[in-house]
């Protein structure tokens, strides 16, 4: 599919959904080889902010980066 304004927002939601399977899946990459006794961790800390009020973290890893990868592929193959 093109990018194009009618279907910005579908974009976005796929994108931040295969983003957050991705991080998903390398979160539980990591729990598996350190239950196999392998020190394993690419994660960042917590990005974020903090106003008393709202908090927002987020933790990155490369799950993360190749989730937006992989969801601009999927976008375009819908």
């Amino acid at each position: 599919m093109k990018l194009n304004k009618k279907n910005h927002s579908s974009f976005i939601l796929i994108v931040f959904l295969v983003t957050l399977a991705g991080s998903f899946a390398w979160f539980i990459l990591e729990i598996i080889f350190k239950n196999l006794g392998i020190p394993f961790s690419l994660s960042t800390g917590k990005i974020g902010f903090d106003i008393e009020i709202i908090s927002f973290y987020l933790n990155i890893n490369p799950g993360t980066v190749l989730g937006m990868i992989g969801g601009y592929f999927v976008f375009k193959a819908i």
